[in-house]
């Protein structure tokens, strides 16, 4: 039996999660939470082997949620099951650990499949996502020794925005105000050439 945690804010769609699980003979729901500071709390104690993981929460993000849940259990799975669809945070959730990524709309046979392929090992995701994780690699230029252009701190913030930080989680880790960061990514984004966080990112792909 796969145990299963459900980590969602909007009732309705948890309730609808756990009625899916109700549907298979072979995954149980051992824990629903809606929030992240809550999953911190439950998760751990019933120990599940799969988490369905929204993305949207109230306060702690499901990206950050992941990333501390997978540090107390790194063997557990997480799926991120939401309606976002764009590369950046499709890259941040699969850099803080979560091994699979399906839509809300999904059907049941896809959300049972995607709870069972990552448990044997699989990384789910629907055709759209793959399409969109292999066009998203696929459209950066190779990578190039524009990072040595980088001053310590820009290097600092840039190393932070790849493992997955808020601008305001990286201004109060380096202990400067959230301009000071802004400012940064601007001059980040000037020398590397490029135009958001997530190609910022994979210039740093030999290091990573």
């Amino acid at each position: 039996m796969i145990k299963v945690a459900i980590v969602e804010d909007h009732k309705t769609t948890r309730e609808a999660l756990v009625r899916i699980l109700s549907l298979s003979t072979d995954c149980r729901c051992v824990c629903t939470c809606s929030t992240g500071e809550e999953a911190l709390q439950a998760i751990p104690r019933h120990q599940p082997d799969v988490v369905l993981m929204d993305i949207q929460l109230p306060k702690m993000s499901g990206v950050e949620c992941v990333g501390k849940i997978k540090e107390l259990l790194p063997a557990m799975h997480a799926i991120m099951v939401t309606v976002y669809e764009d590369p950046d945070t499709i890259f941040r959730a699969l850099r803080a650990g979560a091994a699979g990524y399906i839509l809300k709309r999904a059907t049941t046979d896809a959300i049972l499949g995607a709870i069972r392929e990552v448990q044997s090992g699989g990384a789910p995701m629907s055709a759209e996502i793959a399409r969109k994780v292999i066009s998203y690699f696929h459209a950066q230029a190779a990578p190039t020794k524009e990072t040595e252009t980088l001053s310590n701190r820009e290097r600092a913030v840039l190393d932070m925005v790849a493992q997955g930080f808020y601008n305001k989680e990286i201004a109060e880790r380096l202990g400067v105000s959230l301009d000071a960061v802004l400012w940064h990514l601007k001059h980040i984004y000037q020398k590397l050439h490029v135009h958001s966080r997530s190609q910022a990112i994979l210039k740093l792909r030999p290091r990573i």
